[in-house]
């Protein structure tokens, strides 16, 4: 079962400067060109760019920065399921539901 408990780290206003810099950057020819390619970074699946979302790696609620480096291509399914979570979120989530099998 997933753990949904997460430590968030940012204020109020890292979040707000982050979400701008996020519209900022969706705007960009670098963004464009990605949601063209059309593939979701999490499932590897293609889809039409109306269907893919930004994500950030590490979530702006836990400190993340708006910026080529922690931004990806997402499928709404995969954005909604990965939620608050980081990449050690996912592979922490793993190693415990292997170790309780």
């Amino acid at each position: 079962m997933k753990k949904n408990w997460h430590e968030v780290t940012a204020d109020k206003a890292h979040i707000s400067k982050e979400k701008a810099k996020a519209r900022e950057l969706k705007n960009s020819p670098w963004w464009r060109q990605k949601l063209k390619e059309g593939i979701c970074h999490y499932c590897g699946g293609k889809f039409p760019e109306e269907e893919l979302t930004m994500d950030h790696i590490v979530p702006i609620a836990r400190g993340g920065k708006s910026n080529k480096g922690n931004v990806v291509v997402s499928c709404f399914n995969c954005n909604q399921n990965k939620g608050l979570d980081t990449p050690v979120d996912s592979i922490l989530d793993k190693i415990f539901k292997k170790g309780s099998e």
